[in-house]
Formats: structure tokens, sequence, C-alpha cells
């Protein structure tokens, strides 16, 4: 008999989050639904919650939590924004992750504490990637 295989990947790691967030929230009485690609302010829509799903591969201890701009608005003015995170997907077995919720005054405590950084992204295409695996260092 084997057992669940090992996650690799944030989409998978992603994909397993939502996916266990979703049946966590219908097992507790609150149909929820994917809102991920949609424009909504989070990954989950739960009956009333809004929901922002932190996928960790391991343990979140240590880590900042981190929320796009809107995401912030939305836990500023909204009482029922929350964030879940859910940790241990790495090792694919649902059985074992671990779900933290953080709502209510809890967040808007954690929420005063943000701090702005700004960044850039460069766009890295498979094919340049590709390339310099195939080069020998100089």
């Amino acid at each position: 008999m084997t057992g669940p295989s090992r996650l690799s990947g944030n989409r998978a790691i992603e994909d397993a989050a939502v996916a266990f967030v979703l049946r966590w929230e219908a097992d507790h009485g609150r149909p929820a639904e994917d809102t991920r690609g949609t424009g909504a302010p989070a990954d989950v829509a739960s009956s009333g919650r809004t929901i922002e799903v932190k996928a960790c591969g391991a343990s979140a201890r240590g880590q900042d939590l981190w929320l796009e701009s809107r995401q912030r608005a939305e836990a500023d003015t909204n009482p029922d924004f929350w964030i879940y995170i859910v940790e241990n997907v790495r090792q694919g077995d649902p059985a074992h992750f671990r779900l933290l919720q953080i709502g209510g005054e809890d967040l808007k405590r954690l929420v005063r504490r943000a701090v702005e950084r700004q960044y850039f992204t460069v766009p890295w295409p498979v094919a340049e990637y590709d390339a310099l695996i195939g080069q020998r260092p100089t």
C-alpha cells in the first residue's frame, strides 16, 4: 500500500492547500468556492468570509505573511477577512496538514505592524533558463 505522493512545485502546493480549505469550510457548514483568477481579493469565498490561503510546504513558523495591497486594504475594512495558513503541504497527505486561522482582532493587530515593500520581478522565460542550464560555467 502506498501513501500520498510528495508534492513539488508552488502551484501543486497551493492547489492542495486551497482544496483542503474548501473541504474544511464545507465540513464546518460553510459552503465555499475557489475564487482565484476571478478578480476577488482573496483565494476563497465562504459564507461571508473572504479567505486568503497561505500554503506552506513545511512550517510557516518565523515567516512573514505576504499580502497584496488590496488584501491589506481588505483586512483593514472587511471584518470577515481571514488568513488561513495551511502548513506541511509538501508531504502530500491532507491528514497531516495543519490549518492556522487568523481573523478578527488578531488579524487587525498583525496588520497594524505590516511593512510595505516595493520590489521588481524580472521575467525569466523557461527558454532562457534552459539555455543557461546547457552552458558550462566560465
